[in-house]
């Protein structure tokens, strides 16, 4: 026997069982966007590393560690996504959809880092992207942060909003002399990863995951207190926004996202129910993005959820979207009886859009009827060889106390279709 061929690790299947949790989430989404006026975008799964070296920056654990980068057969150097905001914004550039023009996007698909894999994070995870370009108001990085609580609202799940703001690039110029200022007192207690960082980047810092850092890194100076007149404005009107339409929120003056593009805010939504990953939502404003990648000054603001750790939330909450049993099982024993079993099942299907029909293998009458009541059909429909005389079906309802009887095919997409639409 041939050796069985194990999956990649961290590239996990997604099994259909679990399938209902998921499209719970997606449908819940993309219904919610669309309400507000957001429209599908689809981005390939490959781009030129180029894009996320400029893009996410050359000294995150991203670039440094994470990417899945290649030479194909013409010495391009191509990386599989590892995020979506760049991609988005590529594609606007590439399409000419942000000359003069405003977009509100959406996206999502499967992203690609090698980090170890963990509970809800893997090598291959997916993510729903939002993307507003062209906007600089307070007021959509507000509308941002209340889609993503309605739809926490919406499939039933609790996270805790965390928020900051970063201020600009020419504001952040007096922070990053007072934090390498700070490390820079402080070079015996800083790890590798720190030190390498101290002179290009000293905010990646502050990003640190070695938990030896904590302490350290809680007593630097805050960004807070830096702050330009302008982003402070801008960011106590999103505050006074989200108040006013009840999106409860703390601030958390550490938080600086793990990506360069970051301007003014920044948030995420976290929760002590997946361990150590506690984030399952984050995002903020970068005003920057566009021209870094090519384009005219454009602000813009976004955020992503991991699909994988919303699920797994979800479980924890108690969700259970269970599998959709049929509305009726179509039962038949013989050939000609099996022969009419499928053409009325099509039937079924072309006429009653809304209704599942299933045909199971073929078995004794008793051993059908059995599977039919497991499967949770509402009805058994029966075709023996008097109903096939008579040109008509038995209707055997399983859920009800009700006695079998013998109907036309008009009546029973009469009743299929008023059972359905009262179902609804």
């Amino acid at each position: 026997m041939a050796r069985l061929i194990q999956p990649v690790r961290g590239m996990n299947d997604i099994l259909p069982d679990e399938e209902g949790v998921w499209e719970r989430v997606e449908s819940a989404a993309a219904d919610l966007f669309g309400r507000y006026g957001y429209r599908r975008i689809r981005i390939p799964v490959l781009e030129k590393t180029e894009l996320f070296r400029r893009a996410i920056g050359e000294l995150t654990d991203i670039v440094e560690k994470e990417m899945y980068t290649f030479e194909d057969r013409n010495g391009d150097s191509l990386t599989m996504r590892p995020e979506a905001t760049a991609s988005v914004v590529r594609a606007c550039l590439s399409h000419g959809l942000v000359h003069n023009r405003q977009q509100k996007l959406w996206c999502s698909g499967p992203m690609f880092r090698h980090e170890r894999p963990q509970k809800a994070r893997y090598r291959q995870f997916h993510q729903i992207n939002v993307e507003a370009i062209g906007h600089a108001e307070p007021e959509v990085d507000a509308e941002l942060i209340v889609i993503s609580a309605r739809l926490w609202d919406t499939l039933g799940i609790g996270a805790v909003l965390e928020i900051n703001s970063l201020g600009t690039p020419e504001s952040r110029a007096g922070y990053r002399t007072a934090l390498v200022d700070y490390f820079d007192k402080r070079r015996d207690e800083l790890d590798a990863d720190s030190l390498r960082r101290l002179e290009r980047n000293p905010m990646r810092i502050l990003d640190s995951k070695n938990p030896a850092m904590r302490e350290l890194v809680a007593a630097a100076p805050l960004l807070v207190d830096y702050l330009d007149s302008e982003s402070r404005d801008h960011f106590e009107r999103v505050k006074t926004l989200l108040s006013d339409v009840g999106v409860a929120f703390s601030i958390n003056p550490r938080l600086v996202r793990g990506l360069d593009y970051y301007t003014r805010t920044v948030f995420e939504w976290v929760t002590d129910r997946l361990g150590a990953q506690s984030a399952i939502c984050s995002g903020g404003r970068y005003d920057g993005l566009v021209s870094q990648l090519g384009g005219r000054d454009t602000p813009g603001v976004g955020w992503a959820l991991g699909i994988e750790r919303v699920v797994e939330l979800m479980r924890a909450e108690g969700f259970d979207a269970g599998e959709a049993g049929p509305d009726a099982y179509v039962i038949g024993v013989g050939d000609a009886p099996r022969r009419e079993c499928f053409a009325a099942a099509e039937r079924l299907r072309q006429t009653l859009p809304g209704v599942r029909v299933r045909i199971g293998p073929p078995g004794g009458f008793r051993a059908q009827l059995r599977r039919a009541d497991r499967s949770g059909a509402r009805y058994a429909l029966i075709v023996g060889d008097d109903e096939l005389a008579a040109g008509k079906f038995s209707i055997k309802p399983l859920r009800q106390d009700r006695e079998q009887e013998l109907v036309s095919f008009d009546e029973l997409v009469s009743r299929l279709d008023a059972e359905t639409a009262a179902k609804q």
